[in-house]
């Protein structure tokens, strides 16, 4: 005996779930719901299938194929147009004209003995069998009578309440016999209910009527799609679980990481490959999908999470339904009702509001209120590039695949042939990009010059010696599942705020470059990098008077590539140091705030130890520097600017330095004490750059460990600001901790604010308005100056819902009142 599976309805009131899946795919606990109907069907012996298919059925075929993997044979009928129930199973008639079928519907879920149905059904002789069951709720069914033999006495389709005569509805599955097909035009719409079997009861055709036990569920709305998915759990549906039960009613599918600090409180189902972090908490009644990602801090609680999804840090998911391959960022919220369809990003701290519809392929910005459907707008971030390059969660934001087309839209803005560096720092993360990166460039007629795992001074440094451009992979700094893809110009510094918008078009157009077969880019390592660095370092840096100094120092190279050049060098310098950390650890790719600090204090316990003069500590790309001075106590970063800048100014006496605006203005009496005078910049990086290449300046920094040497860059070098400060201390006679004590306490206080895009321009635009007759500079964003010299500073953030501010007072009381004061002018127009 064969059997028909009903696979073609389109389920528009699942949508935006069906916009791009057919409803007998949707998963219910990680199976199609068709599947679990085609493995009752094989339970009951029906392994010769017919699945009748028309709304995305390629999707369908692609998934079942001919049935091996269930042990089944399917074949498929194919509607060009919408037939109806009986008008689908007629198209399917070549293969059913010769006995006894069985039409069942693929996207409900069942569990009934069809074995009893087809045995009632011979046992009656009847033309039809229908099988029924009773319901609370029968207005969505279509309500059937039948006599005490069984025989169906009436159908109504769909009632109204005044037309409800019976609680017994309609499952949709029917046992047939060939003879049926007789009352079935081809080719046009018919329905078995509404067409078919009033004709065959006005022909006094033997219709029957079984009622059935067990369970059974319609999943036609989204109440009864999540409904479906707890009475799995809770076992009132006898079907298979595709896992372990490691706990009572507790799911785990094979390969699936579910850490012993995670809370779980069944029933849930967490699928395979899946990954739940220390601190997550899953609920009742809630199913994650295949290879999903659920970060520490992030709540869920009757939630139905599909395939590939990303659910980030704090994040609160609540009776809602999550399409695959959505990634919902940071302290997102999501509430009962909601349903998120495929592919869409739900940005930071952003809520979508119960009963909320998000279509697939569509972007909730970060910081966003959302309590009406997202149909029409289409995805896409604004722009590519924030404050690091291009930077997203390695494998969520960041692919392999969105980074070649992002090497390639790169490759485009520059000529055939030209040649590009690249670099990355030593995570496995990054080595994988850049193979990605690299095969990009070629396949775009771009000859690269890979340097492999070097610091990112020295990649820019590189990339200025003859490349047109340059792209450095390394590991977001402090987020260790991040990566940071960061592009340099011909000169090795970030890509200009022009060069950016000019990869964003090309990117955002897909316009790519592709190169002939004999155009392909060629592939080449270069020689002697380090070498080539540590001696144009040497040759271009004043390094008088360090070999006759005595000096030691302790360096700390935080397993990181900056412990690549530092042998070379020190022997070079002829400095007495002691290394620590010199080795590269792949699984400390980057450091977070509290490791830096702990490592600070141990380089701190190192030198007081030792009587060292100072020490220093790079960050793992060798790009900032962190200093102690000779007594082991830390220099704050903002401290070492100022350290440093005293320095430079008192031996140079005249020039300029480059200073971002957030910058204490302390730093302009030390420069003016000195006899030099400070250029302030924004806070981008480029803008020091651009600075730090202009004819007189002498020095840069911005506060956070980054500092340029322009004598030898015009870039950020950690390892450059160490060389130049051994000579400075070698040559002043001077110690750290007594620089440090004659330059005055500054207080500068920062703090963030959330801000919706929408809004941001509002803000600024109160803000000014806000600072009256005050001056206000408009260097970078907008900085109010108060009368007696306090000042704050209002800076949205470029790729964040955020924003930045500081301020400065002559003691932190007053710098904190002020900070209080502008917050709540941002926060007001933000409202």
């Amino acid at each position: 005996m064969k059997a028909v599976v009903m696979a073609g309805g389109e389920g528009t009131r699942l949508r935006p779930m069906t916009s791009s899946m057919p409803k007998p795919l949707l998963p219910v606990v990680n199976r199609p719901i068709m599947e679990h109907v085609l493995r009752l069907l094989k339970k009951h012996g029906l392994t010769e299938t017919v699945v009748t298919v028309q709304f995305l059925a390629s999707l369908v075929k692609n998934y079942f194929g001919d049935g091996e993997e269930l042990g089944m044979e399917l074949s498929y009928a194919n509607e060009e147009k919408p037939l109806g129930t009986a008008g689908s199973v007629k198209n399917a008639e070549e293969a059913l004209k010769d006995d006894t079928f069985l039409v069942i519907s693929g996207d409900a879920l069942t569990d009934f003995n069809l074995t009893e149905l087809i045995n009632f059904h011979r046992e009656k002789g009847g033309l039809v069998t229908v099988c029924l069951t009773r319901v609370p709720n029968p207005l969505e069914f279509g309500i059937t009578i039948v006599d005490e033999e069984g025989k169906v006495e009436r159908f109504l389709e769909k009632p109204t309440w005044g037309q409800v005569f019976s609680d017994t509805v309609n499952t949709g599955i029917y046992v047939m016999e060939p003879e049926v097909f007789n009352y079935v035009e081809p080719d046009v719409p018919v329905d078995w209910s509404g067409d078919v079997f009033p004709q065959l009861m006005k022909e006094g055709k033997p219709i029957y009527g079984y009622v059935a036990e067990g369970y059974w569920e319609d999943v036609g709305t989204h109440e009864s799609y999540v409904k479906a998915q707890a009475d799995v759990l809770e076992g009132r549906v006898d079907v298979e679980i595709d896992g372990f039960e490691i706990s009572p009613g507790v799911w785990v599918a094979e390969g699936a990481e579910v850490h012993p600090d995670a809370k779980l409180r069944g029933p849930v189902y967490i699928g395979d490959y899946a990954k739940v972090e220390a601190g997550a908490e899953i609920r009742e009644h809630t199913v994650v999908g295949s290879n999903v990602v659920v970060k520490s801090g992030a709540f869920l609680h009757k939630a139905v999470v599909h395939d590939n999804v990303y659910v980030g840090q704090h994040s609160n998911l609540r009776g809602c339904v999550v399409g695959k391959n959505t990634d919902i960022m940071r302290a997102a919220r999501i509430e009962d009702g909601a349903v998120i369809g495929d592919e869409c990003l739900i940005g930071e701290e952003s809520i979508v509001q119960g009963n909320v519809r998000v279509y697939p392929f569509k972007t909730i910005e970060a910081g966003a209120f959302v309590n009406t459907s997202v149909i029409w707008e289409s995805r896409g971030q604004a722009h590519l590039f924030g404050a690091r390059g291009v930077s997203g969660i390695l494998n969520v934001e960041i692919t392999p695949e969105l980074v070649v087309r992002l090497a390639g839209a790169y490759a485009t803005t520059l000529k055939k042939g030209a040649t590009v560096t690249t670099a990355r720092d030593h995570s496995r993360g990054a080595r994988a990009l850049k193979r990605a990166v690299i095969s990009a460039l070629q396949a775009s007629a771009i000859n690269v010059r890979d340097l492999e795992n070097v610091p990112l001074p020295v990649a820019r440094q590189q990339t200025a010696r003859g490349s047109a451009g340059g792209i450095m992979i390394r590991t977001t700094p402090g987020v260790p599942d991040s990566v940071d893809i960061m592009f340099f110009d011909g000169q090795g510094a970030d890509l200009s705020q022009a060069g950016q918008r000019k990869l964003d078009r090309v990117f955002a157009r897909q316009e790519y470059r592709r190169a002939f077969p004999g155009e392909i880019g060629d592939l080449y390592f270069p020689a002697s990098v380090f070498d080539s660095y540590t001696g144009s370092l040497l040759r271009n840096v004043d390094t008088s008077g360090i070999a006759e100094s005595g000096l030691k120092v302790v360096v700390d190279a935080s397993n990181g590539s900056a412990g690549l050049v530092l042998p070379s060098l020190l022997g070079k310098l002829g400095v007495d140091s002691l290394t620590i950390n010199p080795g590269l650890d792949e699984s400390r790719p980057t450091e977070t705030a509290e490791m830096r600090r702990a490592g600070l204090v141990r380089l701190g316990e190192i030198v007081a130890s030792s009587g060292a003069a100072f020490g220093v500590r790079f960050d793992p790309v060798g790009e900032r520097l962190s200093l102690v001075d000779e007594k082991g106590r830390i220099i704050e970063d903002d401290r070492a600017l100022l350290v440093m800048l005293d320095l430079v100014a008192a031996e140079r006496r005249s020039g300029r330095v480059a200073l971002p605006v957030t910058t204490t203005r302390i730093a302009e009496q030390v420069a003016a004490y000195h006899g030099t005078q400070v250029e302030w910049t924004t806070t981008s990086p480029d803008d020091l750059t651009r600075v730090g290449r202009q004819e007189g300046t002498i020095f840069g920094g911005d506060g956070k460990g980054g500092f340029i040497v322009p004598e030898f860059s015009s870039v950020y070098d950690g390892t450059a600001a160490f060389v130049r400060l051994i000579g400075l201390v070698a040559r002043t006679q001077l110690t750290l901790s007594q620089i440090d004590a004659r330059i005055p306490r500054a207080h500068v206080l920062k703090r963030d604010v959330a801000t919706p895009w929408a809004v941001k321009g509002l803000v600024m635009r109160r803000v000014v308005e806000e600072a009256g007759d005050r001056f206000v500079d408009t260097t970078d964003g907008v900085r109010v100056v108060e009368a007696d010299g306090r000042w704050v500073m209002v800076l949205p953030d470029p790729a964040e819902a955020v924003t930045h501010l500081w301020a400065e007072g002559p003691d932190d009381t007053s710098a904190q009142a002020l900070l209080d004061e502008w917050s709540a002018v941002v926060e007001s127009a933000g409202r």
